[in-house]
């Protein structure tokens, strides 16, 4: 394997898994615990973060050499808030239904420390590739978790899976709904049931990357 493909390897591994957005960094935990009441709120979410790391580390790589380095925070800034402000708008024109499940927190993703992170010690350093790629991996990584824990609470506390699919891709996704026909639990899809099940996602992570010991001779 050339050194190019490994290291992009290690740029998608470091984004999806080993120093993923929400798991490790602990970054964007506000909307995270609060719009992961459902698996399509989840998607959503992370779909529209995933856009705006990309779009973002893409459009600043392409300017790396030319920017002020005075001005750099405030361009990755307002590169970012165009970007969030357009697919805010977009989908509050297309999808009315779940931009107002989201609410405000689709604006916030502007306030996302790991934009400024991504753009900052990725895209004003690396090549376009490597910082799109760099972007593509987490968001995906982040976009993995919110649509994990959005299942598990949508699961628990309402006995459906991809309820509310038809907001996002239209009427004929709602044959991917899947009703368990489970009573559910409330706590489940209210605040302390997003922290429940965060701290369960993140004990189970860290029981997967945990060293094994190695055993007795």
């Amino acid at each position: 394997m050339s050194p190019t493909s490994s290291n992009l390897r290690t740029v998608v591994v470091d984004g999806l898994w080993r120093n993923n957005l929400t798991f490790v960094q602990l970054l964007g935990l506000s909307p995270l615990l609060a719009v992961t009441t459902s698996a399509v709120n989840g998607l959503a979410l992370g779909l529209a973060t995933t856009t705006v790391l990309l779009v973002t580390n893409v459009v600043i790589s392409l300017v790396r050499r030319v920017v002020v380095p005075a001005w750099r925070v405030p361009l990755f800034v307002l590169v970012a808030a165009a970007l969030v402000t357009a697919i805010d708008l977009l989908s509050n024109a297309l999808f009315d239904d779940l931009h107002e499940a989201l609410g405000l927190f689709i604006a916030l993703i502007v306030a996302n420390c790991a934009l400024v992170a991504q753009a900052e010690t990725v895209a004003s350093r690396r090549p376009v590739v490597e910082s799109a790629l760099s972007g593509l991996a987490t968001g995906l990584g982040a976009l993995g978790v919110l649509v994990l824990l959005g299942g598990l609470r949508e699961l628990f506390g309402h006995g459906t899976l991809f309820a509310g699919m038809p907001m996002l891709f239209g009427s004929g996704a709602a044959a991917f709904t899947l009703n368990l026909h489970l009573s559910g639990m409330l706590i489940a899809v209210l605040p302390p049931g997003a922290f429940f099940g965060m701290a369960a996602l993140l004990a189970v992570r860290a029981r997967l990357t945990q060293p094994r010991a190695e055993s007795p001779r």
